[in-house]
C-alpha cells in the first residue's frame, strides 16, 4: 500500500489547510461580544422601577425583570451572548412595564382623590347655595 509522493505534496495540502484555518477563524469571529449595553440598560431600568416603588405596585413584573437580568448575566458567564442579549432586553422591558404599571396605579389614585375632592366641593357649594335662598 504505497501512496505516491505527489499525494502529500505541499501544493495539494495547501487548500485543505487553508480551508481549515479559515473555518477556525470564522468560528472564533462568530462569537459576539458581551452585550454590556443591554445589560446596563436593563439594570438602569430596574433601578428606575425600584425608585418609583414598583416593588409595591408591580412586584411580579419587577421580580421577572430581576430574574431575567440574573439569567442574562449567567448566559454571559456561559458565553451565550445572543441569549444574554435577548434576556437583557426582556429584563429591560419587564422593568419598564413595572414602572408603567406603577405610574398608572399612582395616577389612578391621584385621580380618585381629586374626584372625591371635587365631589366634596360640589356638595359644599350646593349646601352654601341652599342656605342663601
Amino acid at each position: 500500500m504505497n501512496l505516491p509522493i505527489a499525494a502529500f505534496s505541499p501544493t495539494r495540502l495547501r487548500w485543505p489547510i487553508g480551508l481549515g484555518v479559515i473555518m477556525a477563524l470564522g468560528a472564533c469571529a462568530s462569537t459576539p461580544p458581551a452585550p454590556t449595553a443591554a445589560l446596563q440598560a436593563a439594570q438602569q431600568a430596574i433601578t428606575v422601577a425600584e425608585r418609583t416603588d414598583a416593588g409595591h405596585y408591580a412586584p411580579a413584573e419587577l421580580g421577572e425583570a430581576r430574574s431575567k437580568l440574573a439569567a442574562a448575566n449567567a448566559a454571559v458567564g456561559g458565553s451565550h451572548m445572543v441569549a444574554a442579549e435577548h434576556l437583557a432586553e426582556q429584563s429591560q422591558a419587564e422593568a419598564e412595564l413595572a414602572s408603567a404599571k406603577t405610574s398608572a396605579v399612582k395616577a389612578t389614585a391621584v385621580n380618585t382623590e381629586l374626584t372625591q375632592g371635587n365631589s366634596t366641593l360640589v356638595e359644599e357649594m350646593d349646601r352654601s347655595a341652599g342656605e342663601k335662598k
